[in-house]
């Protein structure tokens, strides 16, 4: 099939020339009963595409968001919350149970105050009696000494209670890796985004199987060829690093991917339930798989709250050409109700181009889209990013109809 947009150049062109009709087209794909209330997005930049390679449902990481964008971010918070609860005044939001993460803290407190600067009230609760011992609430000081209490929760007639108020709507920033013991169904205070679709059920395999649907459709429209914004990838089932069970099948899959690559590019094998940056290897050929000592599989054989890798994702590494302050850097894009509202750049020292850079020695610099709208020389680029963001996060709401239909 031939298009008409083949080239990066190209692509950046046409986004600037065209924003209103293609965000117009993005709109109309949109469906309010199943697009998450906020999500984030890592996009790679090489020399030749612009891809996403992970997609958060749960993001982390507000408090790296610049102030500028933070204002824009608590009008759509408002908007949004009101179009899902529009009698809403009290929200509950239930963190993650790692708390001593200090710097997961200072997201959570930049989450509450934009949602308390929308102008409603704001608890942090929890189901997880363990963070509470005999008592009923939790209090913490995050990294930059913002105060969190997290109260325990607990549910009468069906709807969901901190401190003895009633929650008129929830907000989950909890990516259930291990689910919340509740039978959802039977409570009636609206949650979102929907609290069926966290890691317990997701695959990264079926969220970029829905991505690449949905540029499919996008490059159609447009005429733009679709691995101009795509990783390719493919998938392995029943694997296991611990008893080697798989491993020559999933060596073969590089092996298979790479032959469709220019030669000197590096496989993610990623775990398809992973998170945090865990469960990542990046290599050159299958052998590297097959030949894997005891410590790399125990890296790849089990992940964040003891969850077992078996279903893999093997994708297309996208060296990034991003630099910030020397150091190889991706952009984390966030968006709240489909809509981009700011983001940040992912550096990392440690790594080259072509390595995971979410991972030990990273760090994270202020990406201000509202500032890079006043500067021309940015523009295309914060075009691009956005287009494809939102496009990755239409894939979720691909994932959030199959699970509730």
């Amino acid at each position: 099939m031939t298009y008409q947009i083949n080239s990066k150049n190209d692509f950046e062109n046409f986004v600037t020339e065209n924003w209103n009709s293609i965000n117009k087209y993005i709109d109309s794909k949109f469906e309010k009963d199943f697009t998450p209330i906020y999500s984030s997005v890592d996009i790679r930049e090489s020399k030749t595409k612009i891809a996403p390679v992970d997609h958060n449902m749960y993001p982390a990481g507000f408090n790296n968001l610049c102030a500028l964008d933070l204002d824009y971010a608590t009008e759509v918070f408002e908007s949004t919350l009101k179009e899902i609860s529009p009698e809403a005044k009290t929200i509950g939001i239930i963190p993650e149970s790692h708390t001593k993460n200090l710097f997961y803290l200072d997201n959570l407190a930049m989450l509450g105050k934009l949602i308390r600067d929308a102008g409603f009230e704001v608890l942090f609760l929890s189901f997880d009696n363990n963070l509470f011992e005999n008592n009923e609430t939790l209090n913490l000081i995050s990294h930059s000494k913002f105060d969190i209490e997290i109260a325990k929760a607990k549910i009468e007639d069906g709807r969901i209670h901190a401190h003895n108020e009633l929650i008129d709507l929830v907000v989950l920033n909890n990516d259930q890796s291990d689910p919340i013991d509740i039978d959802w169904d039977g409570v009636h205070t609206p949650v979102t985004p929907v609290p069926h679709i966290g890691w317990f059920a997701r695959q990264k395999n079926k969220h970029f199987s829905f991505y690449n649907e949905v540029v499919q459709s996008f490059a159609e429209e447009f005429s733009i060829n679709p691995d101009l914004l795509q990783a390719k990838f493919t998938a392995v089932e029943d694997v296991d690093f611990s008893s080697k069970q798989g491993l020559e099948r999933l060596g073969k899959a590089v092996d298979d991917l790479k032959v469709q690559l220019p030669e000197d590019k590096k496989i993610f094998v990623k775990a398809s339930k992973g998170t945090y940056g865990m469960g990542i290897s990046v290599v050159s050929s299958g052998e590297e798989i097959i030949t894997m000592n005891r410590k790399a599989r125990n890296k790849m054989d089990v992940g964040k709250n003891k969850i077992k890798f078996t279903s893999l994702l093997i994708q297309e590494g996208v060296e990034t050409i991003l630099q910030y302050d020397d150091m190889p850097a991706e952009v984390a894009i966030y968006l709240i109700n489909g809509k981009s509202v700011g983001g940040f750049m992912r550096a990392n020292s440690e790594k080259d181009a072509d390595g995971n850079l979410n991972s030990r020695g990273m760090v994270f610099r202020k990406f201000c889209i509202s500032e890079i709208r006043q500067n021309q020389d940015h523009k295309a680029k914060e075009c691009m990013y956005t287009v494809v963001a939102r496009l990755a996060t239409l894939a979720s709401t691909l994932e959030i109809k199959e699970v509730l239909k």
